[in-house]
């Protein structure tokens, strides 16, 4: 015969549950924060290395294109 469990037992293992899926949700939320800075700090790096560049081609034009996205992006990291 099967051994029937009483309501606080199917409570606690219920809730062990949750915490477990609430552990995962928090450490897929730090990776992606992980992987969203790493990826802001890239494009950063880009746009710094393509503004010199535009300022020793004297490319105004880019310069101020690039320097606009890099102020834009700056502002949210």
């Amino acid at each position: 015969m099967k051994e029937k469990k009483s309501y606080a037992e199917l409570m606690k293992t219920r809730n062990n549950q949750k915490v477990k899926e609430l552990d995962v949700t928090i450490t897929d939320i730090y990776i992606q924060m992980v992987l969203d800075e790493s990826l802001i700090k890239r494009r950063l790096n880009l746009l710094y290395e393509k503004i010199n560049e535009a300022l020793d081609k004297g490319d105004k034009q880019s310069f101020l294109e690039l320097s606009r996205e890099y102020t834009a992006l700056k502002m949210h990291a």
